[in-house]
């Protein structure tokens, strides 16, 4: 089951006198976190803010919420994580939550063979990289997020085929 509230950042400081957080992002791209007008502050959607205003700076986001105005107010939100909610996003064709990824099983289309589970996903600027790790046999394998390896995601079932390229993993034929 997918969790709805899915982590997009962190506040890490105050921003000036005013009540402003810097907050840096959990997501891939930083205005994707700037086009909310509301966050929450726990994983169940219980403790929402609104917010009033944001700009990039840096890489980092500063952000102005309501019935934060003081320096001193903003501190009491410091090491807090920011949630969103999945239902207020539509994704394009074929683009993931990193946090529906992990754990999916990883099949070949070919063979059915099982390279084993998606347990991080490494962000490289050309493309994502998949990294599975196999139990049985105690190897890690690299798969980059590209439309020749990667053929079907399925996250009902918990399973993405693909095609390892020849000489992608050591026990590709």
């Amino acid at each position: 089951m997918q969790k709805r509230f899915l982590e997009i950042g962190k506040i890490t400081n105050v921003h000036g006198l005013h009540g402003e957080l810097k907050v840096y992002p959990w997501c891939d791209d930083v205005t994707f976190l700037c086009s909310f007008e509301k966050l929450y502050l726990d994983n169940q959607g219980k403790k929402e803010i609104n917010i009033i205003k944001t700009k990039i700076q840096k890489n980092l986001v500063i952000m102005q919420i309501e019935n934060c105005n003081t320096r001193e107010q903003a501190e009491n939100f410091k090491n807090q994580v920011l949630y969103m909610d999945r239902t207020e996003v539509e994704l394009e064709e074929n683009c993931y939550f990193i946090q529906d990824l992990i754990g999916l099983q990883v099949l070949d289309i070919d063979t059915g063979k099982l390279w084993g589970v998606i347990r991080d996903v490494m962000q490289t600027g050309a493309n994502d990289v998949y990294v599975i790790w196999n139990e049985e046999n105690k190897k890690e394998y690299l798969a980059p997020a590209i439309p020749d390896v990667i053929l079907e995601t399925n996250l009902e079932t918990g399973i993405m085929k693909i095609r390892p390229l020849k000489g992608l993993f050591d026990d590709t034929d």
